[in-house]
């Protein structure tokens, strides 16, 4: 992994981050927004695919589960202090393609919302096993290059726009990060577990909820740690800056 090259950007006034799933834009850069947010930005969400296969129980009704994790999307950003809109794109949990199709209403949200800085998956990451995250990262790097240039997707009708920053959560190779305090990492803390339906299958919180609820807020903890000393700050998140005019 590199060291860190640059820290902390200016605060955007608009920032929009885009996850596979409901809660991946938490855990990757949760802190961040949430900082963000409470200085003013006003911090959107796009949820590419319905969450349909986020549960281990063969016998559940998906179409209460994509209804209930829409309603824990929509609370988390709210515990983030998200002011924006949260788009739900709803393609199917565990089939997310980077087509034409996709693209097109991913360059439709970034043209509407028209984010100063855009935070996606890194889908670079090696040995990376969900393909939905690999799909979702392309598809946010293919997105940003289609919505800054005026001449891809003229059907939209809207007016092109170009990001400043390019933030890549979950990085392979990080290069930048993001200082955060204890109140947005407690924020961050507060959004994930608005996402109640994946305290089994993806927060290991079932059968012993105090103690395990305590030792997932600490392992969220020990990662900011981890990443503030790599910093040289007490708590942070760590990103791949990307320039966004290449």
């Amino acid at each position: 992994m590199t060291s860190a090259l640059s820290a902390d950007l200016a605060r955007p006034d608009r920032a929009l981050a885009v996850g596979a799933h409901p809660d991946d834009i938490e855990f990757g850069a949760g802190a961040t927004l949430a900082k963000w947010a409470a200085d003013g930005c006003q911090v959107s969400f796009v949820i590419c695919t319905d969450g349909s296969k986020g549960t281990w129980d063969p016998d559940a009704d998906t179409a209460e589960l994509v209804r209930t994790r829409q309603l824990e999307a929509s609370r988390a950003a709210r515990a983030l202090g998200a002011t924006g809109q949260v788009v739900f794109l709803g393609r199917v949990d565990g089939e997310l393609e980077n087509d034409r199709s996709t693209r097109v209403d991913l360059v439709r949200a970034i043209r509407q919302l028209q984010p100063d800085v855009l935070l996606g998956h890194d889908p670079w990451q090696r040995y990376r096993l969900h393909p939905d995250h690999r799909a979702a990262g392309f598809l946010v790097c293919d997105g940003l290059v289609a919505a800054r240039d005026p001449h891809f997707f003229t059907e939209l009708d809207l007016p092109h726009h170009r990001p400043r920053a390019l933030l890549l959560f979950e990085a392979d190779e990080a290069n930048h990060t993001e200082t955060v305090s204890d109140r947005d990492l407690a924020a961050k803390v507060a959004a994930l577990e608005s996402h109640r339906s994946q305290f089994r299958s993806t927060m290991f919180i079932a059968d012993r909820p105090d103690e395990q609820t305590q030792r997932f807020r600490e392992e969220i903890r020990s990662r900011a740690t981890d990443a503030g000393g790599w910093a040289e700050v007490p708590l942070a998140e760590r990103f791949r800056l990307m320039p966004t005019d290449r």
